[in-house]
């Protein structure tokens, strides 16, 4: 579902990215652990189309996102670490707005449906945006994911910011979605969420790929010391 090919981002002197290569599979949560400046961020803008590569190839859902950009996006939802929705709108209304961006069109209903799948409170979905919490936005996020049918999530440092509860609570929903067969790449700085959510592991740096791993077959204790290691 998401796949890179010798995926490189080069500005003038400076490797961003240096010969990626992944490939994540539906069903699948990718996590990207590393300091700031290795790479984390630069990998999801170029699968997002954010940005061109300067060699190599990156695709969603079998799309090469540099010739088919916009049909990539109706495969994906992306949640950044700082969700823009519309302040003034409900929750329900943003759930609307941005399901009819992507030519989906629900009743009232439905939309409450995925809204409550999301974990957001009742009480919260005729409420406007601009009160909620990080946390609660986050859910409206992943409510734009399902009403979207997104096979493929990209997350960048999504639980930064959030309370221990809210962050347990998103990573319970990413959970629901990989059991769905949502293929998920997500940067982030937690260690602890990337083990306990991650089918697989890869540790940045410098721009370079330097570790990768299936999850189950390192312990907390032995991916943190391969990981305060490998950032030095």
């Amino acid at each position: 579902m998401l796949q890179a090919k010798n995926l490189t981002k080069q500005y003038g002197d400076f490797k961003a990215l240096d010969a990626l290569n992944l490939d994540i599979k539906a069903g699948e949560i990718y996590c990207l652990l590393g300091a700031n400046g290795a790479g984390k961020s630069t990998t999801i803008n170029l699968f997002l189309g954010f940005i061109a590569p300067s060699s190599g190839s990156v695709s969603v859902a079998g799309l090469d996102v540099a010739a088919q950009n916009l049909e990539t996006k109706k495969h994906l939802a992306y949640i950044p670490e700082n969700l823009m929705l519309y302040p003034m709108l409900t929750g329900l209304e943003n759930l609307a707005y941005f399901a009819g961006l992507a030519n989906k069109k629900y009743t009232e209903n439905q939309l409450v449906g995925f809204l409550t799948e999301a974990g957001l409170q009742s009480e919260a979905h005729q409420k406007r945006v601009g009160a909620y919490s990080k946390g609660m936005r986050q859910k409206v996020g992943i409510a734009i994911a399902l009403a979207k049918d997104a096979k493929v999530l990209l997350l960048d440092e999504p639980t930064s910011g959030l309370d221990p509860q809210a962050s347990n609570e998103f990573s319970s929903l990413l959970l629901k979605l990989k059991d769905k067969g949502v293929a998920t790449l997500m940067a982030t700085h937690d260690i602890f969420r990337a083990k306990q959510i991650g089918t697989h592991i890869g540790i940045m740096k410098q721009g370079n790929l330097v570790k990768s791993f299936k999850t189950e077959l390192v312990s907390f204790q032995d991916l943190e010391q391969v990981y305060l290691e490998t950032i030095k």
